[in-house]
């Protein structure tokens, strides 16, 4: 008997929500960042959690056109993921790994984030010389070693017969916000690398904050994650719009609820239109009665409670609304624009968890 299924092609062609990527603004945002730093400071362009969320990648290519000579990720997988794009030594993975994964490691060549001897070891048993970034912890209290442990770790890995000390590197707990920690772990990485006697190799302390507040901080390289992507540095240009489709408009009246709880009741006659976006997309449930949504380049207050497949809108100020206008949660319409800072704001939370946690029904849109 024949599928009664719907095609596939409507639905492919024609996405409830998706993100325009714009990768040009990655590239440009990256220029900017070595244009701020000190000459011959290289950058890493952080590309992990699928490029926050942007298309790990479609971002790492524009991120190494933009001026990147290197990326880092947190795991194997997504090192893996890159292959190709860059010299394996150039792609760092900064997360933690557990011993057992140390001959997965050492066979992809990627350079690798070492805070302990017994890693160390592990990865000098595993068969294949590995590129290692030894990690000092400064005050960041998560990986590394401590300032006092590193000369004698350093040499233990330049030592080993299948290890290379191709970098040493810190990370700092707070450089948007705390100036003073800042300039103490950045004293407590100097004072550290200085009882070396050996090559510390690549030389990096700065995150996209640190190099934007501390360019003089940068070393040999900084470490951008958040500013490639257009967030938290002023002048960037952000890279992602996050859009969807208005599925429904009607007219309620005073007292009549929204929304799963009735956490909103309308205070006379509104429009109300729904958008087919919800928390299983990426829209924080936090959302909830909180902040605006662009439609027809207007701001239009999200009411009710947030659902996992849409949200509602009061558009009672918002002229001739109907099904299949485009709802912008993240990006510009008009002369009006949403920032990821903005929403992260909302939300409770920041612009990274904001990007990262969109969600795999949005369909990524790239342009240049």
């Amino acid at each position: 008997m024949a599928c009664a299924c719907l095609a596939p092609t409507a639905r492919l062609t024609t996405p409830l929500r998706w993100a325009d990527v714009d990768l040009g603004a990655v590239s440009a945002n990256c220029a900017r960042i070595l244009a701020h730093v000190p000459a011959g400071t290289r950058l890493l362009a952080v590309v992990k959690a699928g490029g926050y969320g942007h298309g790990a990648d479609p971002v790492a290519r524009a991120a190494l056109e933009g001026g990147a000579t290197g990326l880092a990720v947190a795991t194997l997988e997504e090192a893996d993921a890159l292959g190709g794009l860059a010299r394996t030594e150039d792609i760092l993975v900064m997360g933690g790994l557990t011993l057992d994964l140390a001959p997965a490691a050492a066979d992809g060549g990627w350079a690798v984030a070492v805070s302990s001897h017994e890693l160390a070891t592990a990865l000098s048993n595993a068969g294949e010389v590995v590129p290692v970034h030894l990690k000092i912890d400064t005050g960041m209290g998560r990986f590394g070693c401590s300032p006092e442990e590193a000369p004698e770790l350093a040499r233990f890995i330049d030592q080993a017969p299948r290890l290379h000390l191709a970098g040493t590197w810190t990370h700092f707990a707070s450089a948007g916000s705390d100036q003073a920690l800042t300039k103490t772990q950045f004293k407590r990485f100097m004072d550290a690398l200085a009882a070396f006697d050996v090559d510390p190799g690549l030389r990096h302390a700065c995150n996209s904050m640190g190099a934007h507040n501390h360019p003089e901080f940068a070393l040999d390289a900084v470490r951008a994650g958040i500013a490639i992507y257009g967030c938290e540095w002023p002048g960037t240009q952000p890279a992602l719009a996050l859009r969807s489709v208005v599925t429904h408009v009607k007219t309620v009246e005073a007292g009549d609820t929204v929304g799963y709880g009735a956490t909103w009741k309308a205070p006379g006659q509104r429009s109300v239109a729904t958008v087919a976006i919800g928390y299983a997309d990426g829209v924080h449930r936090a959302r909830s009665n909180r902040g605006d949504v662009l439609v027809r380049g207007r701001r239009a207050p999200l009411i009710g409670t947030v659902s996992m497949d849409a949200i509602t809108l009061d558009v009672t100020d918002v002229p001739g609304v109907q099904p299949g206008d485009i709802a912008t949660l993240i990006g510009a319409e008009g002369d009006q624009r949403i920032t990821a800072e903005e929403v992260g704001a909302w939300s409770g939370t920041i612009s990274y968890e904001v990007l990262t946690s969109i969600g795999p029904r949005v369909e990524r849109r790239y342009s240049e």
